[in-house]
């Protein structure tokens, strides 16, 4: 009798791979607002062929994460009235999936991850890093959204935070900013640790309000400055 095979472990396809960098780099607001993207440019920056970029523009484009203009796709602007509604969107969302995984009353193994990312970014704030901060940041949201049981509820939060991923690169150069972020996620840890589902939800309420606020007050001493 032949005995059980392992399965053969697949590599990520290139496409994947590269699709997940260049999310990863708009998410770090790494590709800024304006930035063109082309595939010639980013095949050669990233050292592989034009096909897998393609395809990785593809699906950014089709998330609307990227625009199409020309031959080329450029990081898009939104406009205020574009950022309200996705944050109409993410309050929506965002405190109901906070209130079911804390109504799952996780114990401190499942919210280490939490935690560490949490330490990071005040690791991040002390050092007055701002790229830092953005990444222990999304570590932070990864985490806690790997505790939501319903995938197409984070699919849906994942994508629209992504949306709004440049409004942090707009306000958190600020370490006032960066306090008020802090303390907003300290208070979502928190009501998570203690299991309390509304806590959690009115926590999640908050830090989107108070998010909202900041960039508000970013873009408009923003434009103040361009005139």
């Amino acid at each position: 009798m032949v005995s059980s095979l392992k399965p053969v472990d697949r590599p990520v396809a290139l496409g994947d791979q590269v699709y997940r960098t260049l999310r990863g780099n708009l998410r770090d607001g790494l590709l800024e607002p304006g930035q063109r993207l082309t595939e010639v440019d980013l095949a050669t920056r990233m050292g592989v062929s034009r096909t897998p970029v393609r395809e990785a523009l593809g699906r950014l484009a089709s998330e609307g994460l990227i625009v199409v203009q020309g031959r080329s796709y450029v990081v898009p602007t939104m406009s205020d009235a574009e950022i309200d509604e996705i944050y109409a969107l993410r309050a929506l969302l965002e405190p109901e999936a906070l209130r079911v995984i804390a109504g799952r009353h996780p114990g401190p193994r499942l919210l280490a991850g939490i935690r560490r990312a949490l330490q990071a970014s005040r690791g991040a704030h002390k050092a007055g890093d701002k790229h830092a901060f953005m990444s222990a940041n999304a570590a932070f949201r990864s985490a806690w959204l790997a505790l939501v049981p319903n995938r197409r509820l984070v699919h849906a939060i994942d994508l629209y935070s992504d949306h709004v991923r440049y409004l942090r690169a707009l306000t958190l150069e600020d370490a006032a900013v960066r306090a008020l972020v802090l303390a907003g996620l300290t208070r979502i840890l928190a009501a998570l640790a203690a299991g309390d589902g509304e806590a959690a939800a009115s926590a999640m309420r908050d830090h989107l309000a108070a998010a909202k606020r900041c960039y508000t007050a970013a873009a408009q001493a923003a434009r103040v400055a361009a005139c």
